[in-house]
């Protein structure tokens, strides 16, 4: 099982990791705001996930973090 997880400093939520996700399981938390004032992305179905990290690849800031 996969793990994806978004270092909530970083994220600015730029969206791209949400459009490259192959399994559309990623999406930006309009109901959290962080500490630069951006909606983070989250993964809505982490059970879908299949690990292939084109989110973390795909970020510019290095927020994503995937594990397997």
């Amino acid at each position: 099982m996969a793990k994806m997880t978004v270092d909530l400093g970083y994220c600015k939520g730029c969206g791209l990791c949400v459009e490259v996700c192959p399994k559309k399981i990623i999406e930006l938390d309009m109901t959290v705001l962080n500490a630069k004032g951006y909606h983070p992305a989250a993964v809505k179905d982490m059970d879908s996930c299949i690990g292939c990290a084109m989110c973390a690849v795909m970020c510019p800031d290095c927020a994503i973090t995937v594990e397997k």
